[in-house]
Protein backbone atom coordinates (compact mmCIF):
# COMPACT_ATOMS: atom_id res chain seq x y z
CA UNK A 1 0.00 0.00 0.00
CA UNK A 2 1.09 3.45 -0.73
CA UNK A 3 0.47 5.83 2.03
CA UNK A 4 0.77 9.93 1.88
CA UNK A 5 1.75 11.00 5.60
CA UNK A 6 0.79 14.49 6.30
CA UNK A 7 2.39 15.36 9.49
CA UNK A 8 4.43 18.76 10.68
CA UNK A 9 6.24 16.89 13.82
CA UNK A 10 9.30 15.94 11.98
CA UNK A 11 10.54 13.24 14.65
CA UNK A 12 6.61 11.44 14.91
CA UNK A 13 6.60 11.30 11.07
CA UNK A 14 9.81 9.38 11.03
CA UNK A 15 8.50 6.86 13.79
CA UNK A 16 5.22 6.03 11.77
CA UNK A 17 7.45 6.32 8.72
CA UNK A 18 9.28 3.76 9.58
CA UNK A 19 6.98 1.31 11.24
CA UNK A 20 4.46 1.71 8.03
CA UNK A 21 7.94 0.53 6.22
CA UNK A 22 9.07 -2.00 8.21
CA UNK A 23 4.92 -3.41 7.71
CA UNK A 24 5.77 -3.40 4.25
CA UNK A 25 4.49 -0.28 2.71
CA UNK A 26 5.27 2.39 0.89
CA UNK A 27 5.22 5.99 2.77
CA UNK A 28 5.62 9.59 1.64
CA UNK A 29 6.23 12.04 4.07
CA UNK A 30 5.24 16.18 3.45
CA UNK A 31 5.81 18.31 6.31
CA UNK A 32 2.46 20.70 6.32
CA UNK A 33 -1.04 20.92 4.96
CA UNK A 34 0.04 22.68 2.17
CA UNK A 35 2.62 20.53 0.59
CA UNK A 36 0.42 17.50 1.74
CA UNK A 37 -2.08 19.06 -0.60
CA UNK A 38 0.25 19.50 -3.08
CA UNK A 39 1.41 15.47 -3.06
CA UNK A 40 -2.30 14.49 -2.71
CA UNK A 41 -3.36 16.42 -6.16
CA UNK A 42 -0.26 15.37 -8.06
CA UNK A 43 0.41 11.97 -6.51
CA UNK A 44 -1.39 8.87 -6.57
CA UNK A 45 -1.71 6.86 -2.73
CA UNK A 46 -4.30 4.46 -1.76
CA UNK A 47 -4.38 6.09 1.89
CA UNK A 48 -3.88 9.38 3.18
CA UNK A 49 -2.78 9.90 7.32
CA UNK A 50 -3.14 13.33 8.02
CA UNK A 51 -2.32 15.67 11.39
CA UNK A 52 -5.45 17.38 12.34
CA UNK A 53 -2.95 20.91 13.15
CA UNK A 54 -0.31 21.74 11.07
CA UNK A 55 0.97 25.59 10.14
CA UNK A 56 0.27 26.75 7.12
CA UNK A 57 -3.04 24.63 6.13
CA UNK A 58 -4.54 22.51 8.78
CA UNK A 59 -5.66 19.19 8.40
CA UNK A 60 -9.15 19.58 8.09
CA UNK A 61 -8.56 22.42 5.46
CA UNK A 62 -6.49 19.87 3.19
CA UNK A 63 -9.37 17.48 3.51
CA UNK A 64 -12.02 19.72 2.65
CA UNK A 65 -9.62 21.08 -0.65
CA UNK A 66 -9.09 17.06 -1.37
CA UNK A 67 -12.86 16.68 -1.56
CA UNK A 68 -14.11 19.55 -3.26
CA UNK A 69 -11.56 18.62 -6.01
CA UNK A 70 -13.43 14.98 -6.34
CA UNK A 71 -10.42 13.05 -4.84
CA UNK A 72 -11.46 9.85 -3.46
CA UNK A 73 -8.70 8.62 -1.88
CA UNK A 74 -9.19 7.68 1.92
CA UNK A 75 -8.14 10.01 4.44
CA UNK A 76 -7.46 8.80 8.03
CA UNK A 77 -7.37 12.16 10.28
CA UNK A 78 -5.20 11.57 13.63
CA UNK A 79 -4.86 14.32 16.03
CA UNK A 80 -4.19 15.12 20.09
CA UNK A 81 -8.27 16.48 20.11
CA UNK A 82 -10.33 13.83 21.29
CA UNK A 83 -13.36 15.62 21.84
CA UNK A 84 -16.57 14.32 20.26
CA UNK A 85 -17.16 17.07 18.32
CA UNK A 86 -13.40 17.51 16.99
CA UNK A 87 -14.10 14.34 15.46
CA UNK A 88 -17.71 15.12 13.79
CA UNK A 89 -15.89 18.26 12.43
CA UNK A 90 -12.70 15.90 11.02
CA UNK A 91 -15.77 13.18 9.34
CA UNK A 92 -18.15 15.98 8.28
CA UNK A 93 -14.83 18.14 6.41
CA UNK A 94 -14.37 14.57 4.72
CA UNK A 95 -11.87 12.29 6.48
CA UNK A 96 -13.30 8.86 6.45
CA UNK A 97 -11.80 8.13 9.93
CA UNK A 98 -10.01 9.86 12.87
CA UNK A 99 -7.88 8.54 15.66
CA UNK A 100 -6.57 9.98 18.55
CA UNK A 101 -3.29 10.42 19.62
CA UNK A 102 -1.14 8.38 21.18
CA UNK A 103 -2.22 5.42 18.79
CA UNK A 104 -1.10 2.24 18.75
CA UNK A 105 0.63 1.39 14.80
CA UNK A 106 -1.05 -1.95 15.02
CA UNK A 107 -4.43 -0.22 15.05
CA UNK A 108 -3.17 2.71 12.78
CA UNK A 109 -2.44 0.10 10.20
CA UNK A 110 -5.27 -1.86 10.50
CA UNK A 111 -7.51 0.89 9.89
CA UNK A 112 -5.80 2.34 7.29
CA UNK A 113 -5.75 -1.51 5.38
CA UNK A 114 -9.77 -1.18 6.38
CA UNK A 115 -10.34 1.70 4.65
CA UNK A 116 -8.74 0.61 1.56
CA UNK A 117 -10.77 -2.22 1.46
CA UNK A 118 -13.99 -0.15 1.88
CA UNK A 119 -12.55 1.91 -1.00
CA UNK A 120 -12.15 -1.20 -3.36
CA UNK A 121 -11.63 0.48 -6.80
CA UNK A 122 -8.58 2.06 -4.67
CA UNK A 123 -7.18 -0.99 -3.01
CA UNK A 124 -4.86 -3.02 -4.96
CA UNK A 125 -5.91 -7.06 -5.34
CA UNK A 126 -4.29 -9.10 -2.39
CA UNK A 127 -3.24 -12.14 -4.52
CA UNK A 128 -0.73 -11.70 -7.63
CA UNK A 129 0.00 -14.68 -10.05
CA UNK A 130 2.29 -14.85 -13.16
CA UNK A 131 2.64 -18.26 -14.49
CA UNK A 132 2.99 -20.77 -11.34
CA UNK A 133 4.54 -17.79 -8.97
CA UNK A 134 2.02 -16.29 -6.47
CA UNK A 135 2.29 -13.79 -3.83
CA UNK A 136 -0.31 -13.05 -1.16
CA UNK A 137 -0.11 -9.36 0.00
CA UNK A 138 -2.06 -9.59 3.11
CA UNK A 139 -0.40 -13.08 3.83
CA UNK A 140 3.01 -11.73 2.42
CA UNK A 141 3.43 -15.34 1.06
CA UNK A 142 5.28 -16.39 -2.22
CA UNK A 143 5.02 -19.46 -3.51
CA UNK A 144 5.62 -21.11 -6.96
CA UNK A 145 4.62 -24.27 -7.95
CA UNK A 146 3.56 -24.51 -4.31
CA UNK A 147 6.86 -24.66 -3.54
CA UNK A 148 7.17 -21.86 -0.38
CA UNK A 149 9.91 -19.16 -1.31
CA UNK A 150 11.33 -17.14 1.66
CA UNK A 151 12.36 -13.47 0.78
CA UNK A 152 13.68 -10.59 2.78
CA UNK A 153 10.99 -7.51 3.51
CA UNK A 154 12.75 -5.58 0.35
CA UNK A 155 12.79 -8.36 -1.45
CA UNK A 156 9.01 -8.87 -0.72
CA UNK A 157 8.65 -5.32 -1.98
CA UNK A 158 10.31 -4.98 -4.82
CA UNK A 159 8.41 -8.34 -6.08
CA UNK A 160 5.22 -6.77 -5.36
CA UNK A 161 5.74 -3.99 -7.17
CA UNK A 162 7.52 -5.98 -10.13
CA UNK A 163 3.77 -8.22 -10.12
CA UNK A 164 1.90 -5.24 -10.35
CA UNK A 165 3.34 -3.89 -13.04
CA UNK A 166 3.73 -7.46 -14.89
CA UNK A 167 4.39 -7.51 -18.80
CA UNK A 168 5.81 -4.00 -17.94
CA UNK A 169 9.53 -2.91 -18.33
CA UNK A 170 10.09 -0.98 -15.17
CA UNK A 171 13.08 1.51 -14.97
CA UNK A 172 15.28 1.95 -12.25
CA UNK A 173 13.90 5.29 -11.07
CA UNK A 174 10.30 3.55 -11.27
CA UNK A 175 12.24 1.03 -8.37
CA UNK A 176 13.70 3.47 -6.75
CA UNK A 177 10.47 5.35 -6.23
CA UNK A 178 8.06 2.59 -5.39
CA UNK A 179 10.25 0.38 -3.32
CA UNK A 180 12.34 2.42 -1.95
CA UNK A 181 9.92 5.55 -1.94
CA UNK A 182 12.64 8.03 -2.52
CA UNK A 183 14.94 9.95 -4.96
CA UNK A 184 19.00 9.00 -4.90
CA UNK A 185 21.87 8.27 -7.58
CA UNK A 186 19.86 5.88 -10.03
CA UNK A 187 23.25 4.62 -10.78
CA UNK A 188 23.81 2.94 -7.29
CA UNK A 189 24.10 -0.78 -7.04
CA UNK A 190 21.38 -1.24 -4.77
CA UNK A 191 19.03 -2.47 -7.45
CA UNK A 192 21.52 -4.91 -9.25
CA UNK A 193 21.57 -6.48 -5.81
CA UNK A 194 18.16 -6.60 -4.67
CA UNK A 195 17.60 -7.66 -8.58
CA UNK A 196 20.39 -10.22 -8.74
CA UNK A 197 19.00 -12.19 -5.35
CA UNK A 198 14.92 -12.10 -5.99
CA UNK A 199 16.00 -14.01 -9.17
CA UNK A 200 17.90 -16.56 -7.69
CA UNK A 201 15.27 -16.87 -5.01
CA UNK A 202 12.30 -17.04 -7.81
CA UNK A 203 13.71 -18.74 -10.80
CA UNK A 204 16.53 -20.89 -9.51
CA UNK A 205 15.88 -24.39 -9.98
CA UNK A 206 12.89 -24.06 -12.49
CA UNK A 207 12.80 -24.49 -16.25
CA UNK A 208 10.63 -21.18 -16.87
CA UNK A 209 13.12 -17.70 -15.74
CA UNK A 210 9.96 -14.85 -15.12
CA UNK A 211 12.41 -12.03 -13.95
CA UNK A 212 13.94 -10.58 -16.90
CA UNK A 213 16.22 -7.55 -17.91
CA UNK A 214 15.47 -5.37 -20.65
CA UNK A 215 18.67 -4.36 -21.45
CA UNK A 216 19.49 -0.41 -21.24
CA UNK A 217 15.31 -0.22 -20.00
CA UNK A 218 14.90 -1.34 -16.82
CA UNK A 219 13.27 -5.17 -15.90
CA UNK A 220 10.43 -7.17 -16.88
CA UNK A 221 8.37 -9.93 -14.78
CA UNK A 222 7.01 -12.18 -17.31
CA UNK A 223 6.07 -15.42 -18.51
CA UNK A 224 7.01 -14.64 -22.06
CA UNK A 225 10.31 -15.32 -23.12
Amino acid sequence: MKILLVEDDRRASDYLAKGLRELGHVVEQANDGEEGLHAAQTGSYDAIVLDRMMPRLDGLEVVRRLRANGAPVPVLILSALDEVDERIQGLRAGGDDYLAKPYHLEELAARLEALVRRHGEVAPPGKLKVCDLELDARSRRVTRAGRKIDLTAREFQLLEFLMRHTGQVVTRTMILEGVWDYHFDPKTNVIDVHISRLRQAIDKGFERPLLHTVRGAGYTLTEEP
